[in-house]
């Protein structure tokens, strides 16, 4: 498979966006839906609470004296320590995940690009495997986390150097680079996982299926300014993208720093990306699938594009939450296990259904 789309499969800019009536109605329904979803993640659980409640301690933490408060004893605790942060938690994750992979398709001008191709999943993957290996009492507190978003971090930094020929980054080269760094970052995790204690083991192959069972306010807090400066710069650069799209050339004939804005791309996938792996581990698809979802639903601008993502991986990943808590009673399963389950297929129709209509990119 071709691993740089052909011209016939780059995005144009002179093609609108769709209908503004209808981006806004999309907008609205991803926005309505995330707030819905949030609500009933946050309702559905061991103790149970109901929506009024959950929008009534909500208030009163605000400080207004409106609705009630959850009837069971634990209701609070319940709420404000263990399903608030994981809410919004998925929400930051599913949101940075989104964002990431319209940024590096737009980059890229390839449909097959997601954060993953630049290596920063596997690298922070390899941070948090030496972490755990290096001992449980070592490994406690935040030292996983650190680990995996600075080895994301230097993966990226390394994929990247290593393309560059003769100061410029070729768009197929980076990509081979990161399939050649995302095998040898496998093969160092085999090998920790080879060395590791049962336990250290257990916890490796835990943390590479990805879960948000771990979230509190401290990772929201860590995670929340990275993911929302990370979309903030993404949209920053969303004309030049469009530009891009033009192909090479001819963005460079309009006047474009193609290199710098690659430069800047990559730079803001990457911290968006480690920053949410550090803390949830490994999770699947949502960057891939989402975006081109999107760019159904309200067309390959990605002045639009970009916030549609943003907002559909958001919901995408507190449904699949809620799906990993639910499925299975008593159980929370692994949360990248799930995505890509669900995602593998649909993206499969996706490509089926695009080919089927446009003969390419969609």
């Amino acid at each position: 498979m071709s691993t740089e789309a052909a011209p016939h499969q780059r995005a144009a800019p002179a093609r609108p966006n769709a209908r503004p009536t209808r981006v806004g109605v999309v907008l609205a329904i991803l926005v309505v839906g995330l707030l819905a979803a949030a609500v009933a993640s946050a309702c559905i659980g061991q103790v149970s609470t109901s929506p009024a409640e959950v929008l009534g301690s909500i208030l009163h933490w605000m400080g207004l004296d409106l609705g009630p408060l959850p009837a069971h004893p634990a209701g609070q605790v319940t709420l404000w320590e263990v399903r608030f942060p994981r809410v919004v938690l998925a929400m930051l994750v599913g949101a940075g995940l989104g964002c990431s992979g319209a940024l590096l398709q737009g980059v890229f001008a390839n449909p097959l690009a997601e954060p993953g191709v630049i290596g920063v999943s596997s690298g922070a993957a390899v941070g948090a495997s030496a972490a755990i290996v290096a001992g449980a009492s070592f490994a406690a507190g935040w030292t996983v986390a650190a680990a995996a978003f600075a080895a994301g971090l230097v993966t990226t930094a390394g994929v990247y150097m290593l393309s560059r020929h003769a100061g410029r980054t070729e768009v197929v080269t980076l990509v081979l680079t990161g399939v050649a760094v995302n095998a040898f970052a496998g093969g160092l995790i085999a090998f920790f996982t080879f060395v590791a204690s049962p336990a250290a083991r257990d916890q490796i192959v835990f943390w590479q299926l990805g879960s948000l069972s771990g979230a509190t306010w401290n990772a929201v807090s860590v995670v929340a300014p990275m993911c929302l400066v990370g979309i903030a710069a993404a949209m920053l650069i969303s004309r030049r993208l469009d530009l891009l799209s033009l192909g090479e050339s001819a963005a460079r004939h309009v006047g474009l720093d193609v290199e710098r804005l690659r430069q800047i791309a990559v730079v803001v996938v990457a911290i968006l990306v480690a920053s949410s792996v550090a803390f949830t581990g490994i999770i699947l698809f949502v960057g891939l699938v989402v975006p081109h979802l999107m760019r159904i639903a309200v067309g390959p601008g990605h002045r639009i594009l970009i916030p549609a993502s943003a907002l559909c991986g958001a919901l995408v990943l507190l449904v699949a939450d809620l799906g990993a808590r639910t499925l299975v009673p008593n159980a929370d399963l692994p949360l990248g296990m799930l995505t890509a389950l669900v995602g593998g297929p649909f993206f499969f129709w996706l490509l089926r259904r695009t080919r089927a209509r446009q003969g390419g990119w969609a």
